[in-house]
C-alpha cells in the first residue's frame, strides 16, 4: 500500500470510448408511463457456473455466477439493502438477500448496458440505460423510451435533484423530467477554444447538485457549466481547470468539489482555488474518475491503469495489483451497508473490507 508504478493498459481508452458512444435524449411533451411484466432469470449459488461467456478480459474474479460478460460498469445498493449491478452487456443484476438473479424486461428488447443508477426519495430505483430511463418502484419495471416520448434511447448519465427532477444525459443534451414530461434544458452555447471533445462536444458526462443548490454539468471537452438562480458560470483551462474534457465530480462532506478528467488528473476546488495533485506529481495516472466518498470521509477514485487511491485528508494511498486488486483498471466503486468498499474491474469483483482486497466470492459467497 506504498506507491506503486504500474503499466498503463493501453487499450483502457480505446475500449471506454467505445463504450460510451451515445445518442441524444432531448425532447418535450407528455410522457405516459409504460409499465411491462418483469421475469427474472434465477441464478442461485448452488447452480453451476455459466462457463461458456465469451469475454475480452478473463474474469479472474468473481463475474456473479458467471453472469456477467465483461464488466460491471456501476453498482448500487438501495435503502432496502438490494444490491443492484449495472453489466456492460448483460442488463440489470439484482441480490435481495436471498437470490441473485438477472433482470429480463418482458416487453423490451434485450437491456444491454446500464451507465448508471440512482434511488429517489420514495425508494424508485432508476436505471440509465443502453435502451432508455428504466424505474422500479418495488413491484414492477416502469420504461421511458421512444414510444413515450423520448427523441433517443441511449441515457449515459442521471441525477435526482433536491427537488426530485431527474435529469438525463446523452451524446446531444440534456433533458430533466418531472414525473409528466420531459423538458429540454439548454446549455450556453459557449466554447472554449479549438475544443477536442472524446466524443461529442454535447455530452455532459456527469451532473451533481451541490449543498447550495447549484448544478455542475461535466462537459465533454467544453469544461463545466455550473447552473444557479438562471445565471451559467462557465469553468474551463483558462480560468482553473486542468483539463476541458472533464469526466466525473464529486462534492464530499467538507464541501470542496473533486473534479477527473480524461488528460489532467484529479483536482480539488475549494470555491476559490484549484489543486491539481496529478501536476504536483501527488499522484499518478491522467485519467481519473469513479470517485466515492465513504462513512469515514475517505474519498477514493481510479486512476486508469494505476489502480485506485484513498484521500484520507492528508495523505494518497494507493492500491493496485501488489495489494490484491484485480486488475489497475477500474469500472465502480460501491461502499454497502456493510462498510465493505466494491471494485467492479475489468476482470471480475473485488472487495475491501477496510485490511485487504480479496475476490468478492470470499467475502460474499453468493456473488460465486
Amino acid at each position: 500500500m506504498t506507491t506503486i508504478e504500474s503499466k498503463k493498459v493501453f487499450m483502457a481508452r480505446n475500449l471506454i470510448l467505445v463504450l460510451l458512444t451515445l445518442q441524444c435524449s432531448s425532447c418535450t411533451g407528455q410522457v405516459k408511463e409504460k409499465s411491462v411484466n418483469v421475469t427474472t432469470v434465477n441464478e442461485v449459488n448452488t447452480q453451476p457456473l455459466i462457463l461458456n461467456q465469451s469475454t475480452t478480459f478473463p474474469q479472474i474474479h468473481t463475474n456473479l455466477n458467471g453472469m456477467v460478460r465483461e464488466f460491471v460498469r456501476t453498482m448500487y445498493q438501495d435503502k432496502k439493502g438490494n444490491y443492484w449491478f449495472g453489466t456492460n452487456g448483460n442488463g440489470i443484476i439484482r441480490y435481495d438477500g436471498k437470490t441473485l438473479e438477472k433482470i429480463s424486461i418482458e416487453g423490451l428488447r434485450p437491456l444491454k448496458v446500464v451507465y448508471e443508477i440512482v434511488e429517489d426519495k420514495v425508494g424508485n430505483v432508476w436505471f440509465a440505460t443502453s435502451t432508455g430511463l428504466v424505474k422500479f418502484d418495488g413491484e414492477k419495471f416502469v420504461i421511458y423510451s421512444t414510444e413515450v416520448g423520448l427523441q433517443k434511447e441511449e441515457i449515459f448519465s442521471i441525477c435526482i435533484d433536491k427537488k426530485g427532477l431527474i435529469w438525463v444525459s446523452n451524446g446531444e443534451g440534456v433533458s430533466h423530467f418531472d414525473g409528466e414530461k420531459f423538458t429540454p434544458f439548454i446549455l450556453p452555447e459557449t466554447k472554449v477554444e479549438n475544443p477536442k471533445p472524446m466524443l461529442s462536444d454535447k455530452l455532459v458526462f456527469q451532473f451533481l447538485e451541490d449543498k447550495n443548490g447549484t448544478m455542475w454539468f461535466v462537459t465533454d471537452g467544453n469544461g463545466i457549466f455550473k447552473y444557479n438562480s438562471g445565471e451559467f458560470t462557465h469553468l474551463t483551462t483558462k480560468n482553473g481547470l486542468t483539463d476541458n474534457n472533464v469526466f466525473d465530480i464529486l462534492e464530499d462532506k467538507q464541501g470542496n468539489i473533486w473534479i477527473g478528467t480524461f488528460n489532467g488528473g484529479v483536482s480539488k476546488y475549494d470555491g476559490k482555488t484549484y489543486t491539481n495533485f496529478t501536476k504536483d506529481l501527488i499522484i499518478e495516472g491522467l485519467e481519473t474518475y469513479n470517485f466515492c466518498e465513504d462513512s469515514k470521509g475517505n474519498i477514493w477514485f481510479t486512476a486508469e491503469g494505476y489502480g485506485v487511491y484513498r484521500y484520507d485528508g492528508t495523505n494518497f494511498t494507493q492500491f493496485t495489483t501488489k495489494d490484491g486488486l484485480t486488475t489497475n483498471v477500474v469500472q465502480s466503486i460501491l461502499e454497502d451497508h456493510k462498510g465493505q468498499l466494491w471494485f467492479g474491474t475489468w476482470q471480475g469483483i473485488s472487495i475491501y473490507d477496510g485490511q485487504k482486497f480479496m475476490n468478492a466470492k470470499d467475502k460474499e459467497p453468493w456473488t460465486k
